[in-house]
């Protein structure tokens, strides 16, 4: 059995993973500072949740490929995106983005208003604040978006087969393993594979569940002792 789908979808997820929590952290925090047009941006950056993945897919062909002005520009510089892993690691950051994004948003609009402008009466920068303060109170969320991030990129498949293709042993994923193998009538591999997949999942999920808990816990001892 060719392990490669593994250590690629691996890959793959680990890095979408870390591009999309600075952007998805960065994201999350601008727009939790809005006042105005919050809806239209929130919008804007969550649509590729509600999108079909295809239609993801299309549009990164769009602006990546060889004929797009984009694409040309990138072709200049040695860069290919289209049929290459690093087509599937960005279309592994547009579907996981939302995820990281909503999630963290939800955890940063959590903290105590009361704490953050303690911290600014006190003379803190807002980066300080946000490092010091709003990090530290968000941080079971921040655990939550990251897990959740990493398996919705694990999981991906319409973009990726679109953009990346199914090439074997360079952008051929768990996901693009499990229809390779129906498509070409063998069961059981396509069932080997679903099985790692629901594995690996569950093993994440329970992962995210022991952090939350954790954190809870960690945050029970402080204001206990903060009482004392």
């Amino acid at each position: 059995m060719d392990y490669s789908p593994l250590w690629i979808s691996l890959e793959t997820a680990l890095i979408s993973t870390l591009v999309t929590l600075v952007i998805g952290m960065t994201a999350a925090a601008l727009v939790c500072r809005m006042r105005r047009f919050r809806g239209v941006v929130d919008s804007i950056l969550s649509l590729p949740l509600v999108l079909p993945p295809t239609v993801v897919g299309f549009l990164l062909l769009i602006a990546f490929g060889k004929n797009s002005g984009f694409g040309k520009f990138l072709s200049g510089l040695g860069v290919n995106v289209v049929f290459s892993i690093t087509g599937a690691v960005i279309a592994s950051i547009v579907v996981s983005f939302p995820v990281m994004y909503r999630t963290l948003r939800g955890a940063f609009e959590q903290v105590d208003e009361n704490l953050l402008n303690a911290a600014r009466t006190l003379g803190l920068s807002e980066f300080k604040v946000f490092v010091k303060i709003m990090l530290p109170e968000a941080g079971p969320g921040i655990v939550s978006a990251v897990i959740l991030s990493f398996a919705r990129a694990l999981g991906e498949f319409g973009a990726t087969i679109m953009i990346a293709g199914n090439i074997p042993g360079k952008t051929r994923t768990m996901s693009v393993a499990v229809y390779t193998a129906m498509q070409s009538g063998n069961r059981t591999l396509a069932f080997k594979w679903v099985m790692i997949i629901i594995t690996i999942s569950l093993l994440t999920l329970c992962g995210m569940n022991y952090a939350l808990e954790a954190g809870k816990r960690r945050r029970l001892r402080e204001r206990t002792g903060d009482m004392e």
